[in-house]
């Protein structure tokens, strides 16, 4: 099956996807402002990134309903 026909099959497994990569990449711009001001080191990068993720997460949830 092609990606279109999938696409096609089910629009909010697609649009729950480009959710997810969304809250990927604003998860990931925090986490790089928080290194370069010295507020992330690599030992409490891990606890640090699933913080923010949950917390993005949160308010995209928040905000969608």
């Amino acid at each position: 099956m092609s990606d279109s026909q999938r696409k096609n099959k089910d629009p909010g497994r697609d649009q729950k996807v480009r959710e997810d990569e969304l809250i990927l990449k604003v998860t990931k711009e925090i986490v790089v402002k928080f290194i370069e001001m010295g507020r992330v080191t690599p030992t409490s990068f891990e606890e640090i990134f699933e913080l923010v993720y949950r917390t993005v997460a949160s308010a995209q949830s928040r905000h969608s309903k």
